[in-house]
């Protein structure tokens, strides 16, 4: 695989995780109960993680350099902190 394909694929990969996450969202909201939402909210926080470590792999590859790593960073922590706080008030809602 030469350098453009290896590219490709992550950033190809990296849209499908980011995709992923407002994806789960709304269809766990969907479902209209609370436990069906929070295991989507679940698995909306595993395709943050999986976007994590891609984008620890693209500085990794020297595809970003240290700076837009930590700015990307940065948004990642803030999306799972939102989420975080989605899961509480599910939580506390107990619909």
């Amino acid at each position: 695989m030469d350098l453009k394909d290896e590219l490709f694929g992550l950033t190809s990969q990296m849209g499908r995780s980011s995709t992923s996450i407002p994806c789960n969202i709304v269809e766990g909201k969907a479902r209209g109960s609370s436990k069906d939402f929070k295991r989507f909210l679940l698995i909306a926080r595993g395709s943050l993680e999986e976007l994590k470590y891609q984008i620890l792999l693209s500085k990794d590859l020297n595809y970003i350099n240290e700076d837009k790593y930590q700015e990307i960073l940065n948004i990642t922590k803030e999306v799972g902190r939102l989420l975080n706080g989605l899961m509480v008030a599910v939580d506390k809602s107990g619909k």
